[in-house]
């Protein structure tokens, strides 16, 4: 399989949610304005493609310098566990560069993936909940 990886900052919002979607990942997808901000004000979008699909997308927010949050990993379910999310996470890297941390927030059902591919567990981290 052929995939092509490249940082996109115009993306159909259809498409983009039918991939969300097709990959089990939650979020407000009944609500198009919002999802349109989540992609608008991410300042970095790593996506996957095969023959112009969308596969796979990595939603990013970053300064390029200390840390990249990866907000969503997301790949469609007809192409999970084929190394797509770990080529993502990788383009990541090699984008924002070898002295930028990579952080992210997993979904339950994720935990175990995440050391697979490098991440090690915080002990470290705060959150206050979104209240919608």
């Amino acid at each position: 399989m052929i995939l092509t990886f490249a940082i996109e900052t115009q993306l159909d919002l259809d498409e983009v949610i039918a991939l969300y979607q097709s990959s089990g990942i939650a979020r407000p997808l009944e609500q198009p304005k919002r999802m349109q901000r989540m992609l608008q004000h991410a300042n970095l979008i790593v996506t996957a493609r095969r023959d112009g699909q969308l596969l796979g997308l990595a939603r990013c927010l970053t300064d390029y310098s200390w840390v990249v949050y990866i907000a969503d990993l997301l790949v469609a379910k007809d192409y999970q566990q084929q190394g797509v999310g770990r080529q993502l996470l990788a383009e990541v890297q090699r984008i924002t560069g070898p002295e930028v941390q990579q952080l992210l927030l997993s979904a339950p059902s994720a935990m175990a993936y995440y050391p697979k591919v490098g991440f090690q567990p915080l002990s470290n981290a705060f959150a206050i909940g979104r209240k919608e």
